[in-house]
């Protein structure tokens, strides 16, 4: 008999804790929905690209190389209404980073661009991946966001810097010096033995 109403009393208890109280179901959905709203909140207002161009140069290849005016133009674009919205912003902004590798114009398709570019890619990749998690690292976000204005804008001027080298004048004899230079032109220095007959 002991044993019986040992398990029966047990078993009630065991009932009594699996059920939910609906007020603690509530006031947890209330923390969750004011999380959720934070995060939103705190996306919203460190969402600020950069996005237009910030010197002659690269205002224009905007008219030249169209990834280029694609990709500025997405990021001007800022998502209001959601999370879904942000991280659907986020997705898009992704492909369009990962097309700036397409149809770069032959003067600026130099390792200085192409890795710089590649760090846009890496940074706006990481935004997505972030934005998609279900805890969502809001102020890692609006980091990369800053971070990603400051490569955009040092991506901007090394395209400036290129072109000032290449409208920079040689002077008489640079052309001959740089053949001299050229490593690919030089005499081997093992050359092969000439056979005597």
């Amino acid at each position: 008999m002991k044993l019986s109403f040992s398990t029966l009393l047990l078993f009630l208890i065991f009932l009594s804790s699996c059920q939910e109280d609906p007020k603690v179901r509530a006031l947890e959905q209330e923390k969750e929905t004011q999380k959720r709203e934070a995060i939103f909140a705190n996306i919203n207002n460190g969402w600020n690209f950069t996005s237009q161009p910030i010197n002659g140069t690269s205002q224009e290849l905007t008219t030249n190389w169209a990834e280029w005016r694609v990709f500025l133009s997405e990021l001007g674009q800022k998502p209001k209404s959601s999370i879904g919205a942000f991280q659907q912003k986020a997705k898009t902004l992704s492909k369009r980073a990962a097309e700036l590798n397409n149809n770069i114009p032959i003067k600026y398709n130099l390792p200085e661009i192409k890795s710089r570019i590649a760090v846009v890619i890496t940074k706006v990749n990481a935004i997505n991946l972030y934005i998609h998690l279900n805890q969502i690292p809001d102020k890692k976000i609006v980091q990369l966001v800053q971070e990603i204005n400051s490569d955009v804008a040092s991506m901007q001027w090394q395209l400036n810097e290129i072109k000032g080298k290449s409208e920079i004048k040689m002077e008489d004899g640079e052309s001959d010096m740089r053949r001299m230079l050229d490593t690919a032109r030089a005499i081997p220095t093992n050359p092969e033995p000439k056979i005597i007959k």
